[in-house]
């Protein structure tokens, strides 16, 4: 059992290790956000379909709940754009920190959806998160317009978290999540087509864009969804929760191994993401106490 535990341990965190690799290839790949998400999304749905016809799942729903997958679609189309332009504007470490407000933004929302009053405690945590994105600001002008951009993305990460926290109670997890990739790039196809159009200078690959892409498409996405959903089923909410927040870490590791200079920031701007990592982990540590 312990054997089986560890195996499972370290598989989360190459997935974690994975998920903070996406930042990277989102540097690396040359094209803009849009076409971006539009490769990813249509390579993941392709990848995705392939899988389930090969494990024979059926995928019919209800035409209701198609409805409710278009807007989960919809929403993780539109953070991925977010999160990618915050990355072209900036650089990989400004946008890992700034989404790592996520844990702030969803304390927000949660009791929208689920009809509860703001914890107090979580408003406090929320306005220490705010502190040290008020020292990143302070120090970091050049990269404002990226801060705003993993603002934005961080916000429509948690919204469709808590969000698909609802669809996952009716539907299974991977339906859900193959419906929304697709209607996710249905979404982006239609305003592409009503925008800038299909142009060879938007959508031109580089050799190097294509393999990047795949890594993208297959590993980051399609891959390390299928078996994240497999992992849950062994490891405590608690132990999840504290290897994901490391993805931002693993992530600003390898942007300054790989980026060198382009991602080595002031000591005022790892004062300040340092502050919002703790205040996360110590949010999440305090839920898990609660919860058990």
């Amino acid at each position: 059992m312990l054997k089986t535990n560890l195996k499972h341990y370290l598989h989360l965190h190459f997935i974690v290790f994975i998920w903070g690799f996406t930042a990277i290839l989102g540097a690396l790949i040359t094209i803009d956000a849009i076409p971006l998400v539009w490769y990813r999304m249509l390579l993941a749905v392709i990848v995705l379909f392939i899988y389930f016809l090969f494990k024979k799942k059926n995928l019919k729903v209800p035409p209701k709940t198609l409805v409710k997958f278009f807007i989960g679609g919809v929403l993780i189309a539109l953070h991925w754009i977010a999160f990618f332009t915050a990355i072209k504007v900036s650089n990989v470490s400004v946008a890992l920190v700034s989404m790592s407000t996520g844990a702030l933004f969803t304390s927000f929302i949660e009791p929208v959806f689920f009809k509860r009053r703001i914890n107090f405690i979580e408003f406090i945590f929320g306005i220490i998160i705010i502190s040290g994105l008020y020292i990143i600001f302070n120090v970091e002008n050049d990269y404002t317009l990226g801060i705003i951009y993993a603002l934005i993305a961080s916000f429509l990460s948690a919204l469709f978290t808590v969000i698909n926290g609802l669809f996952v109670k009716q539907n299974d997890a991977s339906t859900i999540s193959f419906y929304q990739l697709l209607f996710g790039v249905l979404f982006i196809t239609v305003y592409i087509l009503f925008s800038t159009g299909f142009t060879p200078e938007n959508f031109t690959l580089t050799n190097n864009d294509i393999i990047y892409l795949i890594i993208l498409s297959t590993i980051c996405t399609a891959y390390a969804f299928i078996v994240s959903v497999d992992i849950m089923k062994y490891l405590t909410p608690y132990t999840v929760m504290l290897t994901i927040n490391l993805e931002p870490v693993y992530g600003i590791i390898l942007a300054v191994l790989i980026f060198g200079e382009a991602e080595k920031m002031t000591p005022q701007f790892y004062l300040g993401a340092s502050i919002i990592f703790v205040t996360v982990i110590v949010n999440g540590l305090i839920k898990n106490k609660k919860s058990t």
